[in-house]
């Protein structure tokens, strides 16, 4: 245990100083923004100082490990630890809320209760990819439904209590596959429950009880990842919250599914992992093809992206479901990259529906002529999603695929049928995202007919933009940065299925 508890200061420092909003002197939105992004500022430089010196990339045991009695009755500890897996979420958590309280400047309304509820979910985001207690990694999941859902409720759209409604519906009827599971896993085959990851990493169960524990665990974060055909809140929601909501929810929300597939499914119960492996390969092939159809005929911009997201997201399944080095990393490094690319991709549209107050795709044209800034990043953001070879996306999903490829636990006319899909998809993508492109940026439809120039991107949004452009094309020219974090511990959890 360390001395000094760094990662309950990084955990807890968001919400703490968030709750100091409401006692600030009330003098204008403009001091509570200022404080906002003085909180998010401080936890970067502190998240970025505690890991520089403290975490070692070669080290795939848990590392600044905490362990403190919370409720005796039930064995319940607060208990946090990084390792591999969990640091690369984390360092994007930082990146991207630093990033979107940064978006948020033009809310101006309830501004203190915004300010606090994205704050609120940093807290519960740190929390869940550090906590290493089952309990505790519940209660944070649990955590983000309530400021997503007055966030969206309060500040999105026309339909927003429709989206809000259905949101928690779904996450909530979710949630309760996962108290069941942890509650499952806690108390098995001992009168003492127990919650802790290190141990239960070394628990063994019969195979048709993991089997049910696994299909539980699999219900709750297909939900949030999403799995199709549990993915129908997704673009209602991205649709209605605003574009700052969006980027938390498509560069961090969705991610929080995919690590807990990888953390509970696969490190806890990889028995059954290994037998569902090729079913959800299948799955995630469907998914790419289905979501990047879907997206090619969304009139509405935001759903376009809405949907793009799903059909990523069926990457990081065939990876997470490959079971190689190659596949495994891939669908990791496609976890921090799809969470750059598609915070940008929302952040670029709704500055753009900020300007233009259209959201409709057939309703717009020529904004390139009076918004080139805009265009040229909008631009970037979508061949950064198409996998262009030098930025993020490409390197991921080559990964991915060059792990089906090499994959010896696969029979050979499933890698057939699986690469066949996952390339459908691949050609799908361009088409959707070129489309959108030409949809608003050329011609001049819209500009014709409003016969006047809009103001282009400014200092902020620059900033913004420029600042996500950095690591997408800092992963894709330089990928080991991020690969070497995370390669030990993915070689113990993929040793499981072969000695365990």
């Amino acid at each position: 245990m360390n001395f000094v508890p760094w990662l309950t200061l990084i955990v807890v420092f968001p919400i703490f100083a968030g709750s100091l909003i409401f006692f600030l002197p009330h003098r204008g939105n403009k001091v509570i923004r200022w404080y906002t992004i003085f909180i998010c500022i401080l936890e970067f430089l502190l998240t970025t100082y505690v890991f520089c010196y403290n975490f070692q990339p070669d080290d795939p045991l848990i590392q600044l490990a905490e362990d403190y009695k919370w409720i005796s009755f039930f064995d319940f500890h607060w208990r946090l630890g990084i390792d591999g897996i969990s640091i690369g979420p984390i360092l994007l958590t930082v990146f991207i809320t630093t990033l979107a309280t940064l978006a948020a400047w033009p809310v101006t309304r309830y501004s203190r209760l915004f300010n606090f509820l994205m704050l609120a979910m940093y807290s519960g985001q740190l929390a869940l990819f550090s906590s290493r207690d089952l309990l505790l990694f519940f209660l944070m999941w649990e955590l983000e439904l309530i400021p997503v859902y007055l966030l969206l409720s309060i500040w999105g759209g026309k339909k927003r209590l429709y989206s809000a409604t259905k949101f928690i519906l779904y996450t909530a009827g979710g949630s309760l596959f996962l108290l069941i599971g942890v509650l499952g896993i806690g108390l098995y085959g001992s009168y003492e429950p127990t919650l802790n990851f290190e141990t239960l990493v070394n628990q063994s169960y019969p195979v048709g009880l993991e089997i049910i524990f696994y299909i539980g665990f699999l219900i709750a974060f297909a939900v949030k990842l999403p799995i199709i055909p549990l993915h129908t809140w997704l673009p209602d929601t991205h649709g209605e919250a605003h574009y700052s909501t969006c980027m938390l929810l498509a560069g961090i929300l969705l991610k929080m599914g995919a690590y807990g597939l990888v953390r509970i499914n696969m490190e806890l119960l990889p028995h059954a992992h290994s037998l569902f492996s090729p079913w959800l390969m299948i799955v995630g092939t469907i998914q790419i093809i289905y979501a990047a159809s879907a997206s090619l005929g969304q009139r509405n911009l935001k759903k376009r992206i809405a949907y793009s997201s799903v059909s990523h997201m069926g990457f990081i399944i065939i990876g997470i479901s490959s079971i190689t080095d190659m596949g495994f990393n891939g669908a990791l490094l496609q976890i921090i990259s799809h969470g750059f690319i598609g915070a940008a991709l929302f952040f670029v549209a709704g500055t753009s529906y900020d300007r233009i107050r259209l959201v409709y795709l057939n309703e717009m044209g020529g904004i390139a002529i009076s918004m080139p800034k805009i265009f040229a990043l909008f631009s970037s953001f979508s061949m950064a999603s198409l996998a262009l070879p030098g930025m993020s996306g490409f390197i991921a999903e080559l990964m991915v695929f060059v792990g089906i490829i090499t994959s010896q636990k696969i029979l050979f006319m499933l890698k057939i049928l699986i690469s066949f899909g996952m390339a459908i998809g691949i050609i799908l993508t361009p088409i959707y995202l070129l489309s959108m492109l030409r949809q608003m940026f050329y011609g001049y439809k819209f500009f014709n007919r409003q016969n006047s120039y809009f103001l282009d991107s400014g200092p902020r949004e620059l900033f913004v933009l420029i600042a996500i452009v950095l690591p997408i094309v800092g992963i894709g020219i330089y990928p080991d940065f991020l690969l070497s974090l995370s390669v030990e511990k993915a070689e113990v959890i993929l040793g499981n299925f072969f000695y365990r």
